[in-house]
Parts: structure tokens; C-alpha cells; sequence
């Protein structure tokens, strides 16, 4: 099976930046394609609860505290757009264009990759660090010149908390485990497989620098979830995602660690909601600097053990 680290371009059909133009276009068709089936699921709901209180995608999404027993709805439509969106147009584009399968996603079996389970203690330990990532960068004031592009920006990203807020509001445990799948497993699966699987990939063939790759494929997967507020800390996760996925050659490592930042987040919202902890992980205020200092000391102690546990004789030290 191939590396695609060392993989030059001349072996793909398609130059690399026209296969990137390509898989663009089957994302944009599958958001058009999800887009249709949330209206159709909204119009379902509508018909089976004889209720017009929800009548359009874009209303439900802005203002999702108007709608309070929408909450299964919006969850169906955010896997059903997701899987859409990211998962079902990478599988094609392997499929169609590159004539591949999944298994030319790995380079090395997950059996040969050690040290594995270290990758989810790695995300958590990540974790208070990135936070204090997280405060700053929704500190940061433009100039006064570029006030309208910031008072639009933090529209924004007000917008997309109200979202996540209203989603992850629950208590029962089985909305616990939809919850998991939607905004944990689901998207943990596909942004992975195209992000660092077909993006990444491709960026490194073309700029035969995995480094170049790893950091325009975060600053991208950052970029695409349109939150500019909190565009440093997520283009670090894209880029531990990268390097997780350079190091160990399969793409369930990427996987597991996106699952785990997404779900441990879910998680530690629903024990907060049910008062089982004091700890309210999306509050970023309250991460000390010392834990930040030590969550940094973890996370390059662990990333130097994972890196020094896969590294191959005949591969680069990347």
C-alpha cells in the first residue's frame, strides 16, 4: 500500500490541483443535496406534527430557540447535511475520480500503528491549552477601519453559539447518545476522511511539502466552519488531526482524536447540565494558566512519544 507522503503527483490521472477543484465540486453538489433534504425532513415534521411553527432550514438554523421542540429535527438535519456535506462526496470522489477504495486511505494497517490509545488522552490533554487558545482569540478587536467586517463576523459567531447551545441542551440520556453520534462520530468520520484523507493528500502531492499540506488543509477545515472567533484554536486541531495522520498512516487515528474532542465536549456539557460535575468545559474563562502550561507539557510529551513509537526506518522524520 502506498505513502502518500512520498507518492509523486505524475502517478494520479489528474493533476492534484485539478483534483482539488473536482472534489470541491462534489462538495458543493452534496451541500445542495443536503440543503433539499432538510427541507424535506422539515416539511415531514411539519405534516406529522400539524404544526407550521417550522417552515424553513435557514430559520430553524438562525434562530433555534424559537423552536424548542425541534430539538430531534435539528439533530437529523445536521447529520443528514453533514454526511451530505463531507462523508458522501469524499467517498465518490475516491470512488469515481480516483479509483479507490478505503483502504488506500491508510498506509499502514491500524493493527501496525502503536500507541493508539494514547491518542484520546493526547485530544483531552490538548484540550485546556486550546482553550485559553479559544479566550484569546475571542478577544481580538480589528481596527476601527475594518469594524463593520468585525461587528458581521461576530453576528456570526453569536449566531453559531446560539446553535451549539440549543444542541447541546439536554439531559436524557438516550439524546446523550444521538447527540454523540451527530456532533461526535459523525463528523469526526467525514470532515477526516476529507480533510486530511483527500485534502491534505492532495496538497501534499502537489507541494511535495507534507508540512505545507498538513497546515493549508487545517487552515481550511478551520475556515470552512465559518466561527472567526474561534479560527486559531480550531486550525491547531486540524493540524494535530494532520500530523496524527502523517505519523501513524491510517486515517481512524485522525478519526478517533476528532470523535473524542467532539464527544468528551458533549459529554462533559451533559454531566454539567445534569449537575453531576461543577466544571463547565465551554467556559473558557476558566482555565488557569498553569493548567494551560501543563496541558501544553502533555500534549508535546505525548505527540513526541506517538511520533517517536511510529516513526519507520524508511520514512522521513516528519
Amino acid at each position: 500500500m502506498e505513502d502518500f507522503r512520498s507518492t509523486p503527483p505524475s502517478s494520479r490521472a489528474l493533476h492534484p490541483f485539478r483534483s482539488l477543484l473536482v472534489l470541491l465540486g462534489f462538495v458543493l453538489l452534496g451541500m445542495s443535496l443536503g440543503g433539499l433534504l432538510a427541507g424535506f425532513l422539515i416539511a415531514g415534521w411539519a405534516a406529522l406534527d400539524g404544526s407550521q411553527s417550522v417552515t424553513d432550514v435557514a430559520d430553524l438554523l438562525t434562530n433555534p430557540a424559537d423552536h424548542p421542540g425541534s430539538w430531534h429535527l435539528l439533530m437529523l438535519i445536521q447529520a443528514v447535511s453533514h454526511l451530505c456535506s463531507f462523508l458522501l462526496p469524499s467517498l465518490l470522489f475516491q470512488r469515481w475520480i480516483e479509483r479507490r477504495s478505503w483502504a488506500d486511505f491508510n498506509a499502514r494497517p491500524l493493527g501496525a500503528v502503536r500507541a493508539v490509545g494514547l491518542v484520546a488522552l493526547l485530544t483531552i490533554a490538548f484540550m485546556p491549552l486550546n482553550g485559553l487558545i479559544i479566550e484569546w482569540n475571542q478577544g481580538i478587536d480589528l481596527p476601527d477601519s475594518w469594524q463593520g467586517l468585525e461587528n458581521w463576523m461576530r453576528q456570526k459567531e453569536d449566531q453559531l453559539s446560539g446553535l451549539t447551545e440549543f444542541l447541546t441542551d439536554f439531559t436524557s440520556p438516550l439524546d446523550l447518545v444521538f447527540a454523540l453520534l451527530v456532533i461526535g462520530v459523525i463528523p469526526g468520520i467525514g470532515e477526516e476522511v476529507l480533510f486530511r484523507g483527500l485534502v491534505q493528500r492532495k496538497l501534499a502531492e502537489w507541494s511535495g511539502n507534507v508540512h505545507v499540506a498538513i497546515w493549508v488543509s487545517a487552515l481550511i477545515f478551520s475556515a470552512i466552519h465559518v466561527q472567526f472567533f474561534g479560527f486559531v484554536p480550531r486550525t491547531l486541531l486540524g493540524a494535530l488531526f494532520g500530523y496524527l495522520y502523517v505519523w501513524s498512516g491510517n486515517i481512524w487515528v485522525p478519526i478517533l482524536a476528532h470523535t473524542v474532542n467532539n464527544g468528551f465536549t458533549v459529554l462533559m456539557v451533559w454531566l454539567y447540565h445534569r449537575k453531576l460535575i461543577s466544571i463547565d468545559i465551554e467556559n473558557t474563562d476558566s482555565v488557569p494558566l498553569t493548567g494551560a502550561i501543563v496541558s501544553l507539557l502533555l500534549t508535546i510529551g505525548l505527540l513526541t512519544f506517538f511520533r517517536k513509537s511510529n516513526q519507520l526506518p524508511s520514512q522521513p522524520y516528519v
